[in-house]
């Protein structure tokens, strides 16, 4: 690679806030295993679209799969706070190993932890939290986007069990995940009110795997569409009340939109540090192009934007692990880091001239990699919907 990896060791990119010791230790844990681990594979990832097997097994055996799993159950219960700098840290070395690590802890162990039963909780959050099993969250349809409550995908109860038929689409890990967070209506017409959430393992009856995904960036996550023929799922695995489903849906998503903005400012972190270095490197003029003030604006933009979305993700984290209403807080954070996340590859690239556009160095991946975060867990245009029905209701 023409410009290598990026020293993550530390950089001009860091926020000039100081952590507390615990979460000081955690963030330099993973920055040391990204920069050892996760980096050096991104570009073959991202080549040959493989999944992030090694290093997901290497981060349960960090306890990075666990993150948000109470201690009882086996996880570290660090909270979202400690897995906002954990992701941060990765996705700034990988954007598919990232949202794979994210998708698992806010949108797969989570639900289960803050909805399930004991049983439920018994029985799948140990082998979660040890990456025994790997966790996926299926709501989206081919039908169904944004308006999630318009799901079709059936469910009807006989003999103890549950009956579902339908398909889901975009399904993030959902090809490798063992245990998977489903949701299906009995009634369409009722909408949100009909909506049911379960936990379902891949060998269930009638559970099929489909077309895989061929994406413009995060090409190492899979990313696939489900099947369910007459697929049986116990009584047991009802996560939380019949027909309250859109409940754990929604809650789980404010918790993932925080994982999404920890991924964005992971991406433009990464976009800054090549910027960064080569405006130093790079000489026109008989200088250096960082002593010319409008890649230094450029420079700043990023920065300042950067470390805006960083705090705003913070703060929607601290609220979440407190408790807290944050549904305003995780859909601004969401909102700003994504957009932002897509301004600063955007200028990384033109920073690069001729040579961000082309393979050989990173930036162009991140320029990839950076227009998901607007779409995926609600988009852009959703964000906004949500933010002013929040203010307008409060």
């Amino acid at each position: 690679m023409a410009d290598g990896v990026t020293d993550m060791t530390g950089s001009a990119s860091d926020l000039l806030v100081e952590l507390p010791e615990d979460l000081r230790l955690i963030q330099q844990t993973a920055r040391d295993f990204a920069e050892r681990e996760v980096a050096p594979r991104a570009l073959e990832l991202d080549q040959t679209g493989q999944f992030p097997h090694e290093s997901m097994k290497k981060m349960a055996e960090l306890g990075f799969l666990g993150l948000l799993i109470p201690e009882e159950y086996g996880g570290s219960a660090i909270g979202n706070v400690g897995l906002s700098i954990i992701l941060e840290e990765i996705n700034r070395a990988c954007a598919s190993t990232g949202v794979t690590l994210s998708v698992h802890n806010s949108l797969a162990s989570s639900p289960i932890a803050r909805f399930g039963t004991d049983a439920l909780k018994q029985k799948y959050l140990p082998r979660m939290a040890t990456g025994e099993l790997l966790g996926a969250y299926a709501i989206t349809e081919p039908g169904a986007g944004s308006d999630a409550a318009a799901i079709s995908t059936t469910i009807r109860k006989e003999s103890g069990k549950y009956i579902i038929n339908g398909r889901k689409a975009w399904i993030t890990n959902g090809g490798e995940a063992d245990v998977l967070i489903i949701f299906a209506t009995l009634d369409k017409s009722l909408r949100s009110k009909g909506i049911c959430a379960f936990v379902v393992e891949k060998d269930f009856p009638g559970f099929q795997v489909g077309k895989k995904e061929e994406k413009l960036g995060i090409k190492a996550s899979n990313c696939v569409q489900l099947v369910f023929e007459e697929m049986e799922i116990p009584e047991e695995n009802l996560l939380g009340e019949e027909g309250k489903g859109f409940i754990v849906a929604m809650d789980t998503l404010d918790g993932g939109r925080i994982g999404i903005a920890a991924q964005a400012v992971g991406i433009a972190r990464a976009c800054l540090d090549a910027s960064l270095k080569y405006s130093k490197e790079r000489t026109q003029f008989d200088k250096p192009i960082s002593k010319f003030q409008a890649i230094q604006w450029k420079l700043a933009n990023m920065a300042m934007e950067m470390d805006a979305s960083r705090l705003l993700m913070y703060r929607a984290a601290i609220l979440r692990d407190r408790g807290q209403a944050h549904t305003l807080e995780s859909s601004m954070a969401k909102l700003f880091a994504s957009e932002m996340a897509n301004r600063a590859a955007r200028e990384a690239v033109q920073i690069h001239g001729g040579w961000g556009y082309c393979k050989e160095f990173h930036v162009e991946r991140y320029y990839r990699d950076a227009k998901i975060t607007e779409i995926y867990e609600g988009t852009s245009e959703i964000q906004r919907i949500v933010i002013s029905r929040e203010l307008l209701n409060r």
